[in-house]
Formats: structure tokens, sequence, C-alpha cells
């Protein structure tokens, strides 16, 4: 047996779901590399995992931000299905141990993302062929939803020009102006400097390949200035804004 039952009972554990058929969550954890055959792998429920996950980010997203277009919405969609994503929330609830993987493959030391990501799919693939959509719901948007409304903040959409601007407005009372200090280099090669200016402050210049960022490069030197940058554990740049916080990764 491949997958023995004390990973089993550590997986339901883990996931807060009981399957009715613990032979599909057997399936889901059994990669290509150990199995028979691929059909006795993961793959197949990893390839329906991806679909229902891809399909209830964008029912989320369609319902939270009603004012986003496709594009907006495609971004951030994206993200959030990325193998990045799922590689993160596996390893933070610590799934990666339950997966039989072939011995060429364990002296590799962590599991590689895309088996980490490819996990969290199958997973969600054999809880809905075991209990629906909504228990699958039930699972995963509560890890998703903060990743959900991080990402959509952060791409407000990497736009420190906006946030110093209603920064300006709300606590200095004046607007931002950038100005042009120096450009250097051939016409197909150009830099440019540019400069942050609000009433009578001047803030550091900053470099850039084309204006505009140069402009969005100032604008966060003069957000760092005023005390409204910081770092996250991730090492995220997180920005703050009236009334409110930008995320910026």
């Amino acid at each position: 047996m491949i997958v023995d039952q004390e990973t089993l009972r550590k997986t339901q554990e883990i996931i807060g779901y009981l399957f009715k058929d613990e032979e599909i969550l057997r399936l889901a954890l059994v990669h290509a590399s150990i199995a028979d055959s691929r059909l006795e792998s993961n793959e197949r429920l990893e390839f329906l995992g991806d679909a229902v996950l891809g399909m209830l980010v964008c029912e989320a997203l369609f319902l939270r931000f009603p004012d986003y277009l496709e594009g907006q919405l495609t971004k951030v969609k994206s993200a959030i299905v990325s193998r990045r994503m799922c590689t993160l929330i596996v390893r933070d609830l610590g799934l990666e141990p339950m997966l039989a993987i072939g011995k060429g493959m364990q002296t590799r030391g962590e599991l590689p993302s895309s088996l980490s990501a490819a996990l969290l799919e199958s997973i969600t693939g054999a809880m809905y062929i075991d209990s629906g959509l909504e228990r699958v719901r039930a699972f995963l948007m509560p890890l998703l939803m903060p990743h959900i409304e991080r990402t959509a903040r952060s791409g407000h959409q990497q736009n420190f020009k906006s946030v110093l601007q209603q920064h300006a407005q709300h606590e200095m009372g004046a607007q931002p102006e950038y100005v042009l200090l120096d450009e250097k280099g051939p016409d197909h090669a150009k830099c440019f400097e540019v400069r942050v200016e609000i009433g009578n402050q001047q803030f550091p210049s900053r470099w850039a390949a084309t204006k505009k960022q140069a402009e969005q490069s100032a604008a966060l030197a003069c957000l760092n200035e005023l005390d409204l940058v910081e770092r996250d554990d991730d090492g995220g740049i997180i920005v703050s804004e009236p009334d409110t916080g930008i995320v910026v990764e």
C-alpha cells in the first residue's frame, strides 16, 4: 500500500474533512513517480482540481469586485491560481509530507513547487468528487481570500503615483509634481531622472528606462521619505494610504 492509513488520517486532519471514500484521497496522494501507471497516480484528479480551483476563484473575484474589468479580474486570478500560490498554501498547511513520491525524488530535499501545487489540485479534485462544490468552497476560500484581498490591493496596480496623489491631497493639501531633471543615452536606450516636488518640498530623484517608470520610482521614493512604506515578512512593500492600505509586492 503506497499511502498508509496514518497518512490518510493526518491529511484529513490537516484539511479538516473526512472523506466518505478514502480511496479517492489515497489516489490524490500518489505521484506518478511511484505509481504503477499514470492512471494510478493523482494526475487525473489534478486535472479536475485545477478546473475547480479556477472556477471558485473566478466566482469569488466576480462577486467580490463588481467594478473590476475583465483584465483586472484576470490579473488577480492568475496570481491566485499560480504554482507559487498553491505551493505556499500546501507548505503552510504542512501537506507536502503526505505526498507519496518515487525514491529518485526523495533525495532532493524540499518538494519541487510543481509537485506541491499539483498536490493542492489533486486534493481539491478528490474532495469535489467525494462531496461536491460547496465542501470544496468551504475548504479553499478561507485559505485563498486573504491572498485575493492582498493581490487585489497590490494591483491598484503597483500605482505609487495614485497612492501619493491621494496622500498629498488629503494630508498635505497639495498636488505632487514630477520634475524631469536629466536624461542620458541614445534615443533607442535613454534613461530619465525624475524627482517629486510637493509644495516647497523636494524628494529624492530616481532613474528609469522610461519617464513613466521614473515617475513611479520617484513616487515610491517620496512615499518612503514620508514614512509611508515598510516591508512585510515576505519582502513585499506595504504602502499606506488615507483610511486604508495598499500592499504591493
